[in-house]
């Protein structure tokens, strides 16, 4: 049996297009919202929901004047920051609803009167009732983040593709990612195979494949398969982590085509006069038919994550471990 049996097709393209269907009502928040004022954009969340937190900030940092940040839910349970107000907008993200440290950093915000956009996966939860606005879809976390950001950034006056980027993706996107799925598969079974028994592997990633070279390592690797990992940036890989690796290290680069790009060239260029065990991810050698190059930059983070997607399937099959099976997350007080 071919093991891209395992990939549906038909699901992941009702995906892409859901979340893409959600733009009129984010749009229609987002409205309302630069209407009635607002002086910041908070993105908060923790674990994977922290880590797309990270990519779209670096997306507003390249393209928008706009205060904005990624704040981890429980250092601002701990710790605040001063710059959270009424005039907030606070976005965040969950699967289940349920996540205890942004449930207790939300009725935080709530005290401080921000404003609270909630992308709840469950309609009945517990953090789908303390949001001021819920828009409810499963998945497609990435895409719902940087739906948002363009429209601030849209009635700002700082991006003036909006509608011809969303025309394209509204209409190519779906097909886009699912042949880059078919077209990563060869390469992400042999992947699989090499590194299904690495003791530690060390991810490095830019820009805004940043939040996901950081989430691929901790949430994917560490909690579902149970391997070591590392993640450094490809900023950061040439102030420490360069020393300890040798020739035989695992190591895997992550590149995209945003503005950062040249920071993961750069490791990309050294890396192989020390290690022999180096694989870069590239999202530029994938075909996007229909998707001008000059949006490729804004969606490559979507491409490695179909990529990873791939990866993920062919690991479970090596390692012979369900990726829904956990030791400790969700099952022992904590």
């Amino acid at each position: 049996m071919s093991e891209l049996m395992l990939f549906d097709e038909a699901k992941k393209r009702a995906g892409y297009k859901g979340v893409l269907a959600l733009r009129p009502q984010i749009e229609a928040c987002v409205d309302r919202l630069v209407e009635r004022g607002y002086s910041n954009i908070c993105w908060l969340g923790i674990g994977g929901t922290w880590a797309s937190a990270l990519q779209v900030v670096v997306h507003m940092k390249e393209h928008s004047a706009l205060e904005t940040w990624a704040e981890n839910a429980a250092e601002f349970v701990a710790t605040g920051n001063r710059r959270l107000n009424a005039q907030t907008v606070v976005v965040i993200s969950s699967v289940t609803g349920s996540t205890p440290e942004v449930i207790e950093a939300i009725h935080k915000v709530k005290s401080c009167g921000a404003y609270i956009l909630g992308f709840i996966d469950k309609a009945d939860s517990e953090l789908a009732r303390l949001v001021d606005t819920c828009i409810t879809f499963d998945g497609g976390e990435q895409l719902k983040f940087f739906m948002v950001a363009d429209r601030f950034m849209a009635h700002a006056g700082e991006i003036d593709h909006y509608a011809a980027l969303y025309a394209e993706l509204d209409e190519h996107l779906a097909d886009a990612l699912i042949k880059v799925e078919y077209a990563a598969d060869a390469f992400a079974a042999k992947f699989a195979t090499a590194h299904a028994d690495d003791d530690l592997h060390y991810f490095i990633g830019a820009g805004n494949q940043w939040g996901a070279t950081y989430s691929y390592a901790m949430c994917y690797w560490e909690e579902q398969f149970w391997i070591k990992t590392k993640s450094i940036t490809a900023a950061e890989f040439f102030h420490g982590t360069l020393e300890i690796i040798t020739r035989d290290t695992p190591v895997t680069l992550y590149i995209g085509e945003d503005s950062q790009r040249a920071l993961a060239e750069r490791v990309a260029a050294f890396v192989p006069r020390i290690c022999a065990n180096l694989t870069v991810i590239d999202t530029r050698d994938y075909e996007l038919a229909g998707i001008s190059d000059e949006f490729r930059g804004d969606i490559s983070h979507l491409v490695m994550h179909a990529i990873n997607d791939r990866i993920d399937a062919h690991l479970e099959i090596a390692t012979r471990h369900p990726m829904d099976i956990r030791r400790y997350y969700r099952c022992l007080p904590y």
